[in-house]
């Protein structure tokens, strides 16, 4: 039976090498029992099995209402809508049908198909972020790369104006950062009340001056098939703004560390550009971009590798550990860019798979190819020991990469 013990995945320390704590929880205890608070137990799923089995089972639930009274939901009501709505309502907060309704209309922009139509426009972004270090021979591979590219082409997506993007990539740090964090998640009200009064005040602006992007299409799709309300617009934009930059962000930083703390895999990636998808999947695997996926609920009493998770109780998967099951990956913690079978779950699985997986791919392909092509000197500038990650148990990336050339 598993026992509650602590367990600081939001640690930044924690977060340097969660590995060998994850495997020794794979072997011993696979569904983990963390600190409960109250009557609230948590379980932690390390084992793929699992963790594939609760991604895809709809009876581990995302929409907290479907299990629990109002009653037992009191901060709900009690909250200011810039909490409520944008840490509780966004898509990935509904089951179906909702789920299934507001998916839809933002899937048609988010296809493999539509996502090529950007690659140009992210190559002319990651040529001018090269341009603009090139004569300084350094730079910080985060700040001033792999956050901006995917921020600049998720802005554009929405439409939002990129003058704004260094203050909505210091709020979704903030956000992201205190996750999982009981402290810092009660200091971030203000942060997420000036994020609320800006996305009310952009999509005001929208109403009165479509202009054919993301946002306006959500604002028809209110005005005309009522197929999408005024407070999901908002919490929508919200999730694509935040989600579809940290996402890239961290895949870039947590690869091109991994790459260059592996040089063997690097000079084959360069000598070999044709392993390009493969080794972004592999990078994808080896160091995922989230440690922790969004928090589910069981709706009834499931037992799940020999432990009874009761109605009522969360649930929290690791595609981190997951991703280094040795059942499931031959030498897991082993980077290996010409991995053939490469089953992770990087982008979660079920109806709640990534909806920006497709543009995380191509942002990642291009960038780390470009970096590779222009820059085949780069190394890192400080030993990888002395790296800070960022603190929050959801994702799983660097404050800074500095980095010579």
């Amino acid at each position: 039976m598993s026992q509650s013990t602590e367990l600081n995945l939001a640690s930044s320390v924690f977060k340097a090498n969660p590995y060998p704590a994850f495997a020794r929880l794979r072997a011993y205890d696979p569904i983990h029992q963390l600190t409960s608070f109250g009557q609230q137990r948590t379980w932690l799923i390390t084992r793929y099995a699992e963790a594939e089995l609760v991604l895809r089972d709809e009876r581990f639930v995302k929409d907290r209402q479907h299990v629990f009274s109002s009653a037992r939901l009191p901060h709900v009501a009690s909250s200011p809508p810039s909490f409520t709505d944008l840490m509780d309502m966004s898509i990935v907060d509904f089951d179906p049908p909702d789920h299934t309704r507001l998916r839809s209309l933002v899937n048609p922009f988010f296809t493999p198909r539509q996502m090529e139509r950007w690659r140009n426009r992210a190559q002319e972004v990651v040529d001018e972020l090269i341009d603009s270090v090139e004569t300084k021979r350094s730079m910080d591979l985060i700040e001033d790369f792999a956050a901006i590219l995917p921020l600049r082409i998720i802005l554009e997506i929405l439409g939002v104006p990129a003058e704004d993007g260094p203050m909505l990539h210091e709020w979704t740090r903030v956000v992201a950062d205190s996750l999982g964090d009981p402290v810092a998640s009660q200091q971030i009200g203000g942060v997420l009340q000036d994020f609320y009064a800006y996305l009310l005040a952009l999509i005001e602006d929208k109403r009165k001056m479509s202009d054919g992007t993301l946002i306006s299409r959500l604002i028809h799709a209110e005005a005309e098939d009522n197929q999408i309300s005024a407070r999901e617009v908002v919490t929508m934009t919200f999730l694509l703004i935040t989600a579809g930059h940290d996402t890239a962000d961290n895949l870039i930083g947590n690869g091109m560390l991994a790459l260059l703390t592996h040089p063997e895999q690097l000079a084959l990636l360069k000598a070999n550009p044709g392993l390009l998808k493969s080794a972004v999947e592999e990078l994808l695997r080896y160091r995922s971009p989230f440690m922790l996926a969004t928090m589910r609920w069981a709706s009834e009493d499931v037992e799940l590798g020999g432990v009874l998770i009761q109605r009522g109780d969360s649930v929290l998967v690791s595609p981190a550990s997951a991703n280094r099951d040795g059942e499931v990956f031959a030498e897991p913690d082993t980077l290996n860019i010409a991995r053939l079978e490469n089953a992770h779950i990087a982008f979660g699985k079920g109806i709640h798979y990534c909806l920006g997986a497709p543009l995380a791919r191509l942002e990642g392909q291009v960038a780390i190819s470009t970096l590779l092509r222009r820059l085949p000197n780069l190394r890192l500038q400080v030993e990888p020991e002395a790296l800070e990650w960022r603190p929050g148990s959801l994702i799983q990336g660097l404050r800074h990469l500095p980095v010579v050339f």
